[in-house]
């Protein structure tokens, strides 16, 4: 393969230490810098990793870094990413990348004016688990997918992120941080969607963080903690999806699909692992798969995790010059449903939706395995 491609971080907070820690099981990429506008966190992250501390100009302006990851907060993801495209790099962003389909066609434009790549996680898709159910619903082997539903739902993320004020603001709540990775497993299984409606409401319009190292502060409720939505997916099929904050337990899976001849039980999209059950018609015995995808093994801390896997994609398809799975089109139509999903909760009225895609090429055993270092 040709030498790597160098990979910078802006952003280092919580996340930046899965990226660091995982990429190196990857071909195609390497992790050079880091940069965050508080200087100190990225000397910590660059001493953690072995990296260089740079400025976020200086990053932007290396020569040896070829694509950016941007892990900055939602709210800043689009200025940042713009910055990064009109610096000439390519661009990795954390999801969401951007918060409306203005700043995702924006985006689309620089890049396509400068020739470069804007990539989005999540990646979890690519997990083992989801391919397989990827595998299973290609094949038909539940015949076709007509309904399914979805559950992502806790008490909320002020009980263990240490600043977890963002996900309580404009561009946060469960839809818009935690619905990339239910909603990208669906597209990617089912295609594109075609209308949703969705009722939405809070519990609280004051939260307490019970996390260090700022228990006992409040935060103010800006956004819906808890949605109701259907959605229409231009295949026929018709899924609920339910996420909440708002709930301490609940005993409903994390996402069903049913099919003319069966039932597709799929394991957290949030993972790359976990267990894919079927049923065929009125058999009640769960049946598991073979599959020894390379992504689905545990390799960390009893999980599959494989952070960057969608980040090594996109790197070996600039090389190669392909299309690479965690794409902007791909990203922007999970944005639009996003927020089409926000508007019908303030509306109650059904929202047409106005982007498509294509479903990312599925990503098999051995295309997996090319992947890794």
């Amino acid at each position: 393969m040709s030498k790597p491609l160098g990979i910078g971080v802006i952003g280092c907070g919580n996340i930046s230490a899965a990226y660091m820690r995982l990429a190196p099981m990857f071909s195609g990429i390497e992790m050079r810098a880091c940069a965050d506008l508080a200087a100190e966190a990225a000397h910590a992250r660059a001493t953690e990793f072995g990296l260089r501390a740079d400025t976020i100009d200086g990053l932007l302006a290396a020569d040896d870094i070829d694509i950016v990851v941007n892990l900055t907060i939602p709210a800043a993801h689009f200025k940042v990413s713009r910055q990064i495209l009109e610096a000439g790099k390519h661009v990795y962003s954390e999801k969401p990348f951007v918060l409306s389909r203005e700043e995702g066609a924006e985006l689309a434009r620089i890049a396509a004016e400068k020739s470069l790549r804007v990539g989005s996680a999540p990646d979890t898709f690519l997990g083992g688990a989801h391919q397989l159910a990827r595998h299973l619903v290609d094949s038909e082997a539940v015949g076709r997918i007509t309904s399914g539903t979805c559950f992502v739902q806790s008490p909320g993320m002020e009980m263990w992120h240490p600043n977890p004020d963002f996900f309580f603001q404009p561009g946060g709540g469960p839809i818009l941080d935690l619905g990339p990775y239910y909603l990208s497993n669906l597209v990617q299984l089912l295609g594109p969607v075609k209308r949703v409606c969705a009722m939405s409401s809070s519990a609280w319009e004051y939260r307490t963080i019970t996390s260090e190292p700022r228990a006992g502060e409040t935060l103010k409720v800006e956004t819906p903690t808890t949605i109701h939505a259907v959605m229409q997916f231009h295949s026929g099929a018709q899924i609920t999806y339910c996420a909440s904050w708002d709930v301490w337990q609940h005993g409903h899976s994390n996402m069903e699909l049913y099919g003319t001849s069966g039932t597709l039980h799929v394991p957290d999209p949030n993972f790359f692992g976990g267990e894919v059950r079927m049923t065929e018609k009125s058999s009640f015995t769960n049946g598991t798969p073979a599959w020894d995808h390379p992504f689905g093994r545990t390799n960390e801390d009893g999980r599959a995790n494989y952070r960057a896997a969608g980040l090594a994609d996109m790197a070996q398809s600039i090389i190669n010059d392909r299309p690479h799975r965690c794409a902007l089109e791909f990203a922007l139509h999970v944005v639009d449903v996003m927020t089409s999903i926000l508007a019908s909760g303030e509306t109650g009225q059904f929202v047409e939706i106005e982007t498509s895609c294509e479903r990312p090429t599925a990503l098999g055993i051995e295309d997996a395995r090319r992947l890794l270092a």
